[in-house]
């Protein structure tokens, strides 16, 4: 009973998790009209730029 009461209160696990992962989901989902747009040469550009960012260091949050 106490731990009903205690989920009630601060939410299950799973809810929290959810709420800490929301921001970057919706932040993903931003980006995706951009991206639809990108040709499939484009999207293979994009993906080498990703890699040499994060080959030389930077963090998928820079």
């Amino acid at each position: 009973m106490f731990g009903w009461i205690l989920s009630k209160i601060i939410g299950t696990q799973n809810e929290r998790e959810i709420k800490r992962l929301r921001p970057l989901v919706e932040k993903i989902n931003s980006l995706e009209p951009e991206v639809q747009k990108l040709s499939d040469a484009q999207l293979r550009e994009k993906t080498a730029q990703f890699r040499e960012r994060l080959a030389a260091g930077e963090t998928l949050d820079d």
